[in-house]
């Protein structure tokens, strides 16, 4: 594993070190960026060096890609503070998994899966839960055991996902089951105005923290926003797709062949390097059937690297369709007008983003094609299992992201809104399960 950079000394907020003076179980929720990685990975730092006979203290999250975020922070914590009781070479050395101190403590970045499979076995004496609102739910009963017999402590850390699930419960201690946990809450408008300035928390990074702060307030509704930056429970935040639906459909492994005939893609588009793209693959063998092929992730791709990558995949999938994000002033515009001027594509190109397409071949019954259709579209397939998903961990965390709420405004019609911090992939098969509807296919022959 390469050793991560050496940063600068971070200057605590005031909740942080409280945060890491508290002993036993802690329950962490907080708006987004507000700095529960930085400060839980001290404290499981310090946790491993002044506790030098303690079983394994061990890091879960929905995905691997999660859990890792706090497992490597905690690693360079470490190497910048204590780097003479870190064991950095040989077999023992650091590695995407697991840290060994020189005193036996290790450290483990443990992927759980959708039921917790992959921690039923292990005994540890502390446990880290990132992005706990998230985890489903089959997972808690398969970690408590891990802490039975060392009388361990549980850190959860999350901003919430709704007024539901284990995250929740635990917050509002339903029951009087979860004494044992001290409660920690900070907004990231708090923050972001009251953090010390300071090396590493600049002027011109609150400042601009401030402009990002307005510009979600603008984008968001206010009950999103009161979740992701406030860090508040909303009881009318909803998950769009159950944990039960998604361990019914989501049961796929990658085939070892690429099947002939009718296939799709559905592409979500990367903003110039920020996010993730996506490119969800599903062969259409009847309009009962959909299956997914494959699920593809990219990070920081500008945009000729985007349309490459379509080109590629097309010429091994030869698609029958292919559907993007291409609204107007999106970036997928720019692709679409591309790809519409090669001879490759030109004829299975589509882009499905808020715009009145075609469903029928006379090009007679002419819909604009919402989000939320192509959302309500994908449940329907699942709900009546007309449609198999990957068991991908990715994946599937992305479809737990997806929440709803309802607008409502006086005299407006009520409105459904679907959104998420993590759904990219979502968005990537909600285009490629709109086959399903697609009757307008151009058929042409491909020469060898």
């Amino acid at each position: 594993m390469k050793t991560p950079p050496k940063i600068l000394s971070l200057t605590l907020d005031p909740w942080q070190k409280d945060f890491l003076d508290c002993k036993g179980d802690k329950i962490l929720c907080t708006g987004r960026q507000v700095g529960k990685t930085v400060v839980c990975a001290q404290d499981a730092a310090e946790f491993a060096i002044k506790n030098p006979k303690s079983e394994a203290i061990v890091m879960i999250a929905p995905t691997e890609r999660q859990a890792y975020a706090l497992f490597n922070k905690t690693l360079q914590y470490l190497l910048n503070n204590y780097p003479k009781a870190v064991v950095t070479k040989g077999v023992k050395r650091p590695t995407k998994v697991k840290i060994e101190l020189k005193s036996g403590v290790k450290i483990f970045c443990v992927p759980v899966g959708a039921s917790g499979l992959g921690i039923r076995f292990i005994t540890c004496g502390r446990l880290y839960i990132d992005e706990c609102s998230r985890m489903p739910e089959g997972v808690f009963s398969a970690i408590t055991p891990a802490l039975l017999t060392t009388g361990g402590d549980t850190i959860m850390l999350s901003s919430p996902a709704g007024a539901q699930g284990e995250f929740y419960r635990t917050w509002i201690n339903e029951d009087s089951a979860y004494d044992s946990f001290t409660r920690f809450s900070i907004d990231s408008e708090k923050v972001v105005r009251e953090r010390e300035i300071c090396a590493t928390w600049t002027e011109l990074q609150r400042d601009r923290a401030l402009i990002k702060l307005e510009q979600a307030k603008k984008r968001m509704s206010k009950k999103e926003y009161a979740q992701e930056y406030m860090g508040e429970f909303v009881a009318d935040l909803h998950r769009f797709f159950s944990d039960e639906l998604i361990e019914k459909i989501c049961v796929l492994k990658r085939p070892g062949h690429i099947p002939s005939g009718n296939m799709f893609m559905g592409c979500d588009i990367a903003r110039m390097g920020e996010d993730e793209g996506t490119y969800e693959i599903i062969h259409k063998i009847d309009r009962d059937n959909l299956v997914q092929i494959e699920n593809i992730v990219t990070r920081k791709k500008l945009t000729i690297e985007t349309e490459n990558k379509i080109l590629e995949l097309h010429k091994q999938y030869n698609f029958c369709k292919i559907y993007i994000d291409a609204g107007a002033g999106s970036l997928g515009v720019s692709i679409l007008d591309h790809l519409l001027a090669k001879d490759e594509t030109k004829r299975v190109i589509t882009a499905i983003n808020n715009r009145a397409r075609s469903w029928d071949k006379d090009d007679k019954s002419k819909t604009k094609l919402l989000k939320e259709d192509l959302y309500n579209n994908l449940l329907a397939l699942m709900e009546q299992g007309k449609i198999k998903l990957l068991d991908d961990e990715d994946l599937i965390a992305s479809l737990r992201n997806v929440q709803y709420e309802y607008i409502m405004k006086e005299y407006q019609q009520t409105k459904l809104r679907i959104f998420g911090n993590y759904t990219h992939i979502a968005e990537g098969i909600i285009r490629a399960a709109a086959c399903v509807k697609d009757k307008n296919l151009n058929i042409h022959i491909h020469y060898i």
